[in-house]
């Protein structure tokens, strides 16, 4: 294909890469929560790629949180559990964990699982997999009948120890689907032990794909013939067809966007200690790279645990767009609610009247009126001085000083999200370089670093899109996981990889891949014996002990401390994966790199050179266009860099040197 676009749905703003022309193009749209693909044949329109779309020439890779955003509002599709009699309640039962430990007398939390028929059905296998109640002709009848009293949008099937014989499932399932209902089995979803975690998964992906199909049909009816792809939570794409009935792996579609674009940019940097940081308009996305992008099977989305591998990821509703308020205390609040798309920010002129970061760092100077977001929304100061006014006035200060404490609280709340996925898990931050992404990730940056002791950070080159450019780079991808018995040996592992592979490569040679850019990775989950939580190794089909050995080194790395149990065999894990070959960025163009003009700033606490937030004591700051800098030019803080999807304050203290291929490399000194 002649151009590829990758497009990241944000809760503010929708992101926009193309590659295929001399130079990578970037666009930002506002984001339309009610139907997301409208934003998206916007910004095709704007950047003029309508004729290319009708042409077939555009590869279209979309990071969306269409299956994230239903999940957290609670507006999935009306769904039926179906499970063996007598464990109806099993996932309202979960696993007693309580988010308030020391609380007596916990209020009840309703979600939509509450609201979930479960119907029984009378069969039953034990923990080997043999049948000790064989499910019969008459009881698929009555559960067929039940589900349709019920009329539901889809059906989720979660029996007791489904990995090991799926045949039930599959039969009750192939009942449904004559019936027209769409189903979703737990052996095929998560072949894996732990049937709260399987049923957990199995019912979330029965409650969004109907709202995930509707919407991929609706995107797909108005940009074909374009080849449609959608990430998925592990860093891998997927056809849109195959996507749809695959919501529950769409949960971290656009942020893992982000974490491939990372990881490239560590490879070309040599750096593969990376903390990488999205702050966009609504939320904020940390994690950790040590290496390669971190999985994790213990992720959650809101009150809901999900099982399926995912980035390992921190998310928080701290962004451009969260609202700063004061409560009857005094006391200054920033998020998680958030202004979003609409009204957004009070600056946006769109009916916003609340104060945000966006409308703080305006009323600093660290945004200033010139500034066009997304090269289109011009900023209102007014508008935005008015609103941190209304907070200054509660707060009893000057509307600089409260200003400064909506960037200082927010900062506090991102800095501590960076600590939950560094400090909190066994690495030093002074280890790693802070990569800083995402629209307003650029204004705080140095904050960051420095409230973490960090020394080095890197803004990339077009990192307001960054993960929308990171979509276009990720790999097509499939996992396949299945559970072994307790006695599986090497030779049994090895049959099950090769089946497992076998499946994972059709898929993709369904979707048009060469068989030949297919590579396969295999991976073995092991614990000591009477643990719950796994490890995760290479296996090249090796001698059992080996495979040991190494568990035992890779525990006592991770957690300082090695044990004298058995080690259990749990989980195969096979990924098949072909990297994309999209057109080459080209290179980053050079200019002078002489200051556009002067900008009077607000500076910060940390500002020797700068006076402190006192009313009508500002500093001149030089203000640089980010495509006119030189290569290997260095800029000393404080100074403002700017470009359409983002600006960078470089604070006092700080030094930012241009790469050669245009990224910022930034020190403290």
């Amino acid at each position: 294909m002649q151009y590829w676009l990758g497009v990241d749905t944000g809760g503010t703003f929708t992101d926009f890469v193309l590659l295929g022309g001399e130079q990578p193009r970037i666009h930002k749209v506002l984001s339309t929560p009610a139907a997301p693909e409208r934003a998206i044949l916007q910004g095709i329109e704007d950047m003029g790629l309508s004729g290319a779309l009708a042409l077939g020439e555009l590869v279209i890779v979309h990071g969306s949180t269409v299956a994230t955003n239903a999940a957290l509002e609670n507006k999935g599709a009306k769904t039926v559990v179906i499970t063996n009699s007598g464990i109806e309640d099993l996932l309202l039962i979960g696993r007693q964990n309580r988010p308030e430990l020391y609380n007596l007398r916990p209020l009840p939390t309703h979600t939509a699982l509450h609201d979930t028929p479960v119907i029984g059905v009378d069969t039953r296998q034990d923990a080997q997999g043999a049948t000790l109640i064989p499910l019969t002709d008459e009881a698929i009848r009555q559960t067929v009948e039940a589900v349709r009293r019920h009329d539901p949008e889809s059906v989720a099937i979660n029996l007791l120890f489904s990995y090991l014989d799926p045949a039930a499932e599959q039969r009750l399932g192939e009942a449904l689907r004559q019936a027209g209902y769409p189903v979703s089995l737990s052996s095929d979803i998560l072949p894996t032990r732990g049937e709260y975690e399987r049923g957990m998964a199995t019912w979330l992906n029965a409650w969004l794909s109907p709202r995930m199909a509707d919407y991929l049909a609706r995107l797909k009816q108005h940009t074909a013939p374009a080849p449609l792809t959608i990430m998925q939570s592990n860093g891998g794409t997927i056809a849109a067809d195959q996507a749809a009935e695959r919501a529950v792996n769409l949960l971290l579609s656009g942020p893992a966007g982000g974490l491939n674009a990372a990881r490239r940019l560590g490879q070309a940097l040599g750096r593969d200690h990376l903390m990488t940081f999205d702050m966009g308009g609504t939320s904020t996305d940390v994690a950790l790279l040590d290496g390669d992008i971190r999985l994790t099977r213990q992720g959650r989305i809101g009150p809901y645990p999900v099982a399926v591998p995912m980035v390992d990821m921190h998310t928080i509703g701290a962004g451009g767009g969260s609202l700063a308020q004061v409560d009857d205390a005094g006391l200054l609040h920033v998020g998680p609610q958030s202004a979003g798309a609409s009204p957004g920010p009070a600056c946006y002129g769109q009916g916003g009247t609340q104060a945000t970061v966006t409308d703080a760092n305006l009323v600093l100077g660290r945004l200033q009126p010139e500034f066009a977001l997304g090269g289109n929304l011009r900023l209102d100061p007014a508008k935005a001085h008015d609103a941190v006014a209304r907070v200054a006035e509660r707060l009893g200060m000057p509307i600089p000083q409260a200003a400064q404490g909506i960037i200082d609280l927010a900062n506090e709340h991102m800095s501590q999200a960076l600590r939950v996925i560094s400090i909190q898990k066994g690495f030093d931050p002074r280890d790693f370089t802070l990569v800083s992404f995402g629209g307003a990730g650029g204004l705080h940056v140095c904050a960051l670093a420095t409230n973490l002791g960090m020394h080095q950070a890197v803004v990339p080159v077009r990192a307001g899109v960054l993960s929308a450019e990171g979509l276009v780079y990720a790999p097509r991808q499939r996992e396949r996981i299945q559970a072994l018995p307790a006695d599986a040996e090497a030779a049994h592992i090895q049959t099950l990889a090769r089946q497992l592979e076998r499946q994972a490569r059709a898929e993709l040679e369904a979707e048009g891949i060469e068989a030949d850019r297919i590579s396969t990775e295999t991976g073995l989950d092991l614990c000591y014996q009477g643990q719950s939580s796994v490890l995760t190794l290479p296996w090249q089909g090796e001698d059992p002990a080996q495979s040991e050995a190494a568990f035992h080194d890779l525990h006592e790395q991770r957690y300082g401390h090695r044990l004298s149990l058995p080690v259990r065999r749990v989980n195969l894990r096979v990924r098949c994966l072909a990297e994309a070959r999209p057109p080459s960025p080209g290179q980053a163009p050079r200019g002078e790199g002489t200051p556009a003009w002067e900008a009077p700033v607000y500076g910060s606490a940390g500002d020797k050179s700068a006076a402190q937030n006192k009313e009508g004591n500002k500093t001149k700051i030089p203000v640089y266009r980010r495509d006119e800098l030189g290569a290997d030019q260095v800029i000393y803080g404080p100074a403002l860099i700017f470009e359409p999807v983002g600006t960078i304050y470089i604070e006092a203290d700080w030094q930012a040197r241009v790469h050669p291929s245009a990224h910022l490399l930034l020190t403290s000194l």
